[in-house]
């Protein structure tokens, strides 16, 4: 490091450590509370439409049921939501069963960027970003969509431009029109997980756009991010949880073997939350009005967990995070475990397309340091780094 310059030492993970503005909205772990844009994002999910909540996240204002606005946003969420024939040729070639659909849509983003001719955001004025920013979020269902059906060896089906975005979504995955309790209930998931502060794939998308680059490829790294399990992957593995357990009376020795053989109990826990997760509560309520044997055992064992956490990491606030519930609604909401991360995706691309909006507004790229850890350089007295012949 430059003895020069002075460096200040970041927690690890950057923990606390504020790195810029933003007007899209906050999460405040102690109260147990989040929002976008000042509005409470679960009484946004409880009140109003996926196409309202993602306006008011892109734009700033949260527009009225009919108005013209949000008319003319839905019909271009639609019209960009209909995936060409080139990219469904490719999802074909890259569709398999081993293949997470996640996968496919990060590969199909970087070739949209390539065949939408997407410039770097550097040389853009802010409409043509934000079409480019539209374009991705709206065809994200329709590809991860066909990369599931074609996976199961099942024809893809093509968007309705003239339907909601959950519920062509869910139309798109099964093939028939949801039940509007199933469209409903996945919307409302959908609108609680549009943002959430600066978490790892925002922080991802929003270093790619400070650098000026273009939406894809913003997009396709925090696709790549949201990939890791400690991140995106979560909501699947925490409805193993109750497979694994088996009888809820059996929870605490479950929990005692994850924690003695050093492993992480998905779905409980979060980064910035100290009480309850706020989305976990009102996922709890949503699921609760299907009165499934399920929603029963989950409640029984989030019961049980929290219990046993509480019991062998005293002092630690241990509570079921998003995952545990995210996982119980799309199930029953009849999706199946591997589309509950590319679900997750769906409403979080939008989150990621406001971050890198706001991003490419500010000229300064992001650039931190890191602390060399390795052996000492080799550096001649007063000459700097000692070069030698080959």
């Amino acid at each position: 490091m430059n003895a020069s310059t002075t460096f200040i030492q970041a927690p690890a993970g950057l923990k606390n450590v504020i790195v810029a503005d933003t007007e899209i909205g906050d999460v405040l772990g102690q109260q147990g509370f989040y929002h976008y844009r000042g509005r409470n994002a679960v009484s946004v999910a409880a009140h109003y439409s996926f196409e309202q909540a993602a306006y008011l996240v892109l734009h700033g204002s949260l527009p009225e049921a009919g108005s013209e606005e949000l008319q003319d946003f839905a019909a271009r969420l639609g019209q960009y939501r209909v995936m060409a024939p080139a990219m469904e040729a490719l999802v074909r070639s890259l569709a398999t069963p081993s293949a997470n659909p996640l996968q496919v849509l990060r590969t199909v983003v970087s070739a949209l960027g390539v065949s939408e001719g997407m410039r770097p955001m550097y040389d853009m004025a802010d409409q043509d970003r934000y079409e480019d920013v539209l374009r991705m979020a709206a065809v994200a269902p329709t590809v991860l969509a066909a990369a599931y059906r074609i996976a199961q060896g099942q024809e893809p089906v093509a968007a309705d431009p003239l339907l909601p975005h959950a519920t062509d979504y869910l139309r798109m995955v099964s093939g028939t029109m949801p039940s509007q309790r199933d469209a409903r209930a996945v919307e409302q998931y959908l609108v609680t997980t549009i943002d959430h502060g600066f978490n790892a794939s925002t922080f991802t998308a929003r270093v790619v756009a400070s650098t000026g680059s273009d939406v894809a490829s913003c997009i396709g790294a925090a696709i790549g991010s949201f990939l890791g399990p400690l991140h995106g992957g979560a909501p699947d593995r925490a409805l193993q949880a109750l497979d694994e357990v088996g009888d809820i009376a059996n929870t605490t020795d479950w929990v005692r073997r994850q924690i003695a053989e050093g492993r992480r109990i998905m779905g409980f826990g979060h980064a910035v939350y100290r009480t309850h997760d706020p989305r976990a509560v009102f996922l709890r309520r949503l699921a609760a009005a299907y009165e499934d044997p399920l929603v029963a055992r989950a409640a029984a064992l989030e019961a049980a967990i929290e219990a046993a956490l509480a019991e062998l990491k005293p002092g630690r606030q241990l509570y079921a995070n998003v995952e545990f519930y995210a996982g119980v609604v799309m199930a029953l909401a009849g999706l199946k475990p591997e589309l509950f991360t590319p679900t997750f995706c769906v409403a979080r691309i939008m989150g990621w397309g406001a971050n890198v909006l706001e991003q490419a507004r500010d000229p300064k790229i992001i650039r931190p340091s890191a602390r060399y850890i390795g052996p000492a350089p080799e550096i001649a007295e007063g000459k700097g780094p000692v070069v030698t012949a080959l």
